[in-house]
């Protein structure tokens, strides 16, 4: 059996989509499967043992180019028993119409009537976290989750790690705090920078080092929390973001002893290389995508405005996670990892 999966767009979804990608590999051991998908997420398929190839999808998110998609749809053809689609929107579903594929599966979405042969109509209530709104296409209409559900476990090449490592003159002699204060959703979903500052000297006191990961957009914030450590102590915090490939990131987060990041797809990375993991959540939900691991701590406020889901904070305040103070973070990683640090505020 063979069959495309129209990937998402975004990193941690696409992380999530392993759950799908197990479920199918549970009910047909011999099936293929291959993810059409941006190119970016290329580095996150070829970590995924479930998955034999990442197709690159040309064109970015939101764009329509009819032309594009037929010619794409028509360079599969003939090559798939059954596409599923993750996205639910009426341009993910033209590239496997355009293909011909027999079974063309996803939930009722953006007037895909016709696009889709077998259409779900999705039950918020029954299927509440997003993994289970992908895993419940590998099955029947109305057929049950089997539990405990498939977690996102991303596969390491030693010698790839090995060489990001060699790449950026990083050490492991020291215990690693990774640290990811970015979040492409906007500010509603970032932990301010001198609670993670505040975070990173206790550790580094402690005896640890600390790597910052996320895009060349979170730069900036990488180095405000530098720069809110005393000398002496920024010297033992990295700011990689930017720096990295998106592979080289996973490779390196691999290496963290501890990880502290916003709601975020690097949030799901960590997790899916099963780190120690503090998440700390603020103007979203761990009730629709919590982080998959089993070394997880959520520290969130819980405030009567929130969850909103917001961009934005309405009120201008972003209490849910200003007023989140560092203690709570710290005593998340005291409960995970073994060398309890004292907090003073």
């Amino acid at each position: 059996m063979r069959i495309l999966i129209v990937g998402p767009s975004w990193v941690g979804d696409m992380v999530m989509a392993q759950t799908l990608f197990e479920c199918l590999k549970q009910r047909h051991p011999e099936c293929l499967i291959d993810v059409l998908a941006p190119e970016w997420s290329r580095p996150i398929l070829e970590r995924m043992p479930e998955v034999r190839q990442a197709l690159s999808f040309p064109l970015g998110h939101g764009v329509l180019d009819i032309a594009t998609r037929r010619k794409v749809g028509k360079s599969l053809a003939g090559q798939y028993d059954q596409a599923i689609l993750l996205p639910n929107s009426l341009k993910s579903a033209l590239v496997p119409w355009f293909a011909g594929i027999p079974k063309r599966t996803g939930w009722r979405g953006e007037m895909r009537f016709g696009l889709l042969n077998d259409i779900r109509k999705l039950d918020p209530g029954r299927y509440p976290l997003m993994i289970e709104r992908f895993m419940a296409l590998a099955h029947e209409p109305g057929a049950a989750l089997a539990t405990p559900y498939p977690r996102p476990s991303l596969r390491i090449d030693p010698a790839s790690r090995e060489a990001a490592l060699a790449k950026f003159g990083l050490s492991l002699d020291r215990p690693v705090l990774a640290l990811c204060p970015g979040a492409e959703f906007g500010e509603a979903k970032r932990w301010p920078s001198d609670h993670y500052a505040k975070v990173a000297e206790l550790k580094i006191r402690a005896g640890w080092q600390v790597w910052l990961f996320g895009s060349k957009n979170d730069y900036a914030v990488g180095e405000d929390i530098r720069s809110r450590l005393i000398p002496g102590l920024r010297e033992e915090a990295r700011n990689l973001s930017g720096e990295t490939s998106l592979a080289e990131a996973i490779d390196l987060l691999s290496c963290a002893g501890a990880v502290v990041s916003n709601d975020s797809g690097l949030m799901h990375v960590a997790a899916a290389l099963n780190r120690p993991l503090v998440a700390v959540y603020g103007s979203t939900s761990p009730q629709f995508t919590p982080p998959l691991a089993e070394q997880v701590e959520i520290v969130r406020l819980g405030l009567e405005c929130s969850p909103c889901f917001d961009r934005t904070c309405r009120f201008g305040h972003y209490n849910c996670l200003r007023e989140l103070k560092p203690r709570p973070v710290v005593e998340a990683l005291d409960r995970l990892v073994a060398d309890p640090i004292e907090v003073t505020e």
